[in-house]
């Protein structure tokens, strides 16, 4: 498949007792950098739960969350654990009565022992969630993103196809200007060849060389079949690669050394034109494969 690395996933699980809400980000990265957040009652889990999300994304720089929500009655201060409460009343009668102090019971002192019956967090209230409930909330999630993820990738690719389809519309025109400038080509090269006879007029062996040479240097027959396998390659890695992004990123630079090559050795404005067009099509496909997983 042909995915993006942006994308956002949520899911959300309701009972009597909490809600739990998933919610998983990513962007672009070279590679898998994962930040999983979870209260604290629940990090027990999260090495297990990181494995479970490299078992479904290959790269991206993935952001997770989980948010518990106990669910209160609306009578209920969600701060306060009634039942404690009450024991923690019941110790303080009991200790007036063994010292026989006739005070009553100040909020102050109820505040120095509060910790017996305040809740600190969200999940500091006895709730229990199991790894495999937070496991399938966490899948749920990642499969919305991971279809987000998708769809952006169907788009990419179809601009992707799109571009290379132009880049091997140019060099079929390159080829056919190649093949017929040989008049253009041959005059320039008759006048270089008569400045190197006067210059090896006394010497036929190396005349013939030079000649080899300079004959060799505006040919980009050469240059042009490179660069057809390479989008050859492209459009088989774009179908069946896995992780597409570093393969594609890796041939764009292939592709952009052979025209640059191309642009150097060409006589032809038209052919120059031609390559700058191949160029800005490279640069536009190498912007966005750096979101491709």
């Amino acid at each position: 498949m042909f995915y993006s690395m942006t994308g956002y996933g949520i899911d959300t699980i309701s009972n009597e007792q909490f809600t739990l809400e998933t919610e998983v980000k990513s962007l672009n990265s070279r590679f898998l950098d994962l930040m999983v957040r979870l209260p604290k009652e629940l990090n027990q889990h999260e090495i297990a739960l990181r494995e479970f999300v490299k078992s479904k994304i290959i790269r991206g720089k993935v952001s997770i969350s989980f948010t518990v929500t106990p669910v209160s009655d609306s009578n209920e201060n969600k701060l306060l654990n009634e039942p404690e409460f009450a024991k923690t009343i019941e110790l303080l009668e009991r200790i007036k009565k063994e010292i026989g102090s006739t005070e009553k019971i100040t909020l102050d002192q109820l505040l120095t022992v509060r910790d017996q019956f305040f809740l600190h967090n969200e999940t500091d209230n006895g709730i229990q969630i199991e790894f495999e409930t937070l496991k399938d909330s966490l899948n749920r999630a990642l499969d919305n993103l991971i279809q987000m993820r998708n769809d952006e990738g169907q788009q990419l690719k179809k601009d992707f196809l799109f571009r290379i389809e132009n880049i091997e519309n140019s060099l079929n025109q390159i080829e056919e200007i190649s093949q017929n400038s040989t008049k253009e080509y041959f005059d320039k090269f008759k006048e270089k060849a008569k400045k190197l006879y006067d210059e090896f007029v006394d010497d036929e062996n190396r005349f013939m060389v030079e000649l080899g040479i300079l004959s060799e240097k505006h040919d980009v027959t050469e240059e042009c079949i490179r660069l057809r396998s390479h989008i050859k390659l492209f459009n088989e890695t774009i179908e069946k690669a896995q992780d597409v992004g570093r393969k594609l990123n890796f041939i764009c630079q292939e592709m952009n050394r052979e025209v640059n090559t191309i642009n150097s050795k060409s006589i032809s404005s038209e052919i120059s034109h031609l390559g700058i067009n191949i160029k800005e099509e490279l640069e536009k496909i190498r912007e966005q494969v750096q979101n491709i997983e």
